[in-house]
């Protein structure tokens, strides 16, 4: 009974956002910050339910009409609803206010942990067993994350054909800008009506990325999927310059989520670039994984042993301004636009392109990750608790799990 009255105040309330200070703003959305746990879904169902269900910024249907915006733009949509919710309560200002506290906490935490990972190092027994089993783990999520994707993406026949297409065309070399290209075309096409077209693209794309893949004897073209591992990595290799670019490409790529970021970070840090190791990249992700954060903080600690603390700070606002510009400066407009057939067909396209590459992606990470037989019995726990586990924070506990385990079977 004392519930009830709290939430028919709130149901009757009309929908409006608050005029909040901007400290106090900051600090609410640091205190979300502050409770990120459990990934995207968690993190939206938080917001919704104090924003929406019980202080009424906005409608629970304009909230779902602004979450599938952000669905089908690049970028966290968790980070990209606060910037939103922060500008409709005090301006541009206030949305970027909003944004800063919800990543703050995530980022100053990976930062914190990429120096102690480079300062101190993980070569002690404890820590090699410990990030043996977070690098089972992460890859066991990345596999999850591909099913569950595509699963969503692939919608029919066509989308999982263009998804397997980009696939192969990523495996051959293809580089990614004209696999997304493509992919996203060949779809537009199908959904006018002109299939044979579509094929033929597709058919094209992957006849001429052979042929290249051939002529260069798997030089070239094996370096652009990631397929050929950099076995050295030294912090401060990488210029700032390249590590911001980096950023932004992977910033403005992710679609579905942070794990569509991985490819292309991936090919920029390891298989190109050499800024880090395989085996880094692993552990970047899994240090992501369990922090209160979007998974897409990764990418500090990934800039950071590229570049140290400047390339942190580079790859950081690389991949994040995407996610604060197109609320802060074209959100309406974007609104809109996703509106357009044209548009969202292209975009579906360039999803199931994104969902090949990711496919790639995660055998070169396995590959990398399960080398032994305490990481193969780890890998195969972690796959059947990412399946069978739906709690809100399960990567968390399957990553902090899998690295308990990873210590206790590196003592035996």
């Amino acid at each position: 009974m004392t519930t009830s009255v709290p939430e028919t105040r709130a149901a009757s309330k009309p929908a409006a956002p608050p005029h909040e200070p901007y400290g106090k703003l900051f600090l609410r959305f640091l205190r979300f910050g502050l409770l990120a746990w459990g990934g995207p879904v968690a993190q939206i169902a938080m917001l919704r339910q104090e924003l929406v269900d019980e202080e009424r910024w906005v409608t629970n249907e304009r909230f779902n009409r602004t979450l599938a915006v952000y669905q089908v733009l690049p970028g966290p949509e968790a980070h990209e609803l606060c910037v939103y919710f922060g500008m409709l309560a005090r301006g541009r200002l206030g949305g970027f206010l909003a944004g800063l506290g919800f990543m703050l906490p995530g980022f100053v935490l990976m930062f914190a942990l990429s120096w102690f990972y480079l300062a101190v190092g993980i070569t002690a027994p404890l820590f090699q067993g410990v990030f043996l089993g977070f690098q089972a783990a992460v890859v066991a999520l990345i596999i999850r994350a591909v099913h569950r994707i595509g699963s969503h993406a692939l919608h029919d026949r066509w989308l999982l054909a263009i998804a397997a297409a980009s696939f192969v065309g990523n495996f051959l070399g293809a580089p990614f800008w004209l696999t997304l290209l493509v992919a996203g075309g060949a779809y537009v096409m199908v959904k006018r009506g002109w299939r044979q077209g579509a094929v033929v693209l597709e058919v094209v794309f992957l006849g001429g990325i052979a042929v290249y893949a051939a002529s260069s004897f798997g030089g070239v073209g094996a370096e652009s999927t990631g397929l050929v591992q950099a076995n050295g990595a030294a912090a401060g290799r990488a210029s700032l310059g390249s590590v911001l670019l980096s950023g932004l490409r992977a910033g403005l790529l992710t679609f579905g989520g942070a794990y569509t970021a991985i490819p292309f970070l991936q090919r920029d840090a390891v298989a190109v670039g050499g800024w880090l190791t395989t085996s880094q990249f692993l552990d970047g992700i899994a240090l992501g994984g369990i922090l209160p954060a979007p998974l897409i903080i990764f990418s500090t600690f990934v800039g950071y042993v590229a570049g140290g603390p400047w390339g942190a700070l580079a790859m950081t606002l690389g991949v994040f301004l995407p996610a604060f510009s197109f609320t802060l400066i074209g959100h309406t407009y974007v609104e809109r636009m996703i509106e357009h057939p044209a548009i969202h067909n292209l975009l579906d396209g360039v999803t199931a392109g994104v969902v090949g590459l990711i496919a790639t992606t995660s055998i070169v990470l396995l590959r990398t990750g399960i080398t032994s037989l305490p990481a193969a019995v780890i890998f195969l726990l972690a796959l059947l608790a990412v399946y069978r586990w739906q709690a809100k924070a399960a990567a968390a506990g399957i990553v902090l799990g899998a690295g308990l385990l990873g210590a206790v079977l590196s003592s035996l």
